[in-house]
């Protein structure tokens, strides 16, 4: 999977959209709330847990694919190579969970409406 076509799919979620707050890095928010962090195209950093134990399953399963996201990686976030061991399937389905545990913590007044492809 290239950069682009994780952008792509980022972007395609509701109310997603991109941002480059530092420089170059390019990060896909829902409302104000990043759930990617894309940076220089090697990996994407999500949520993969409520917690650092819950996200350190990724750790175990894909050990030089898979590291703890600096600064913030003690709530949960991990970084996921996008070109290792990971397969696309699941860097897709851990993309999903990060915007879904995002878009739950946004106020309901601020939540984007489903996807009429989720509702079915």
């Amino acid at each position: 999977m290239t950069q682009d076509e994780l952008l792509k799919y980022c972007l395609a979620k509701p109310g997603a959209w991109e941002d480059m707050p530092w420089e170059e890095d390019v990060v896909v928010k829902v409302g104000d709330k990043i759930f990617a962090f894309l940076g220089d195209g090697s990996a994407v950093g999500v949520k993969c847990g409520a917690n650092r134990d819950e996200a350190d399953e990724w750790l175990v399963r894909y050990p030089g694919d898979a590291s703890v996201l600096a600064y913030i990686g003690r709530s949960g976030w991990n970084r996921l190579s996008i070109q290792g061991a990971i397969p696309d399937d699941e860097i897709h389905e851990a993309v999903d969970e990060s915007y879904a545990r995002v878009v739950a913590k946004l106020p309901k007044s601020r939540r984007p409406p489903a996807s009429p492809s989720a509702e079915a």
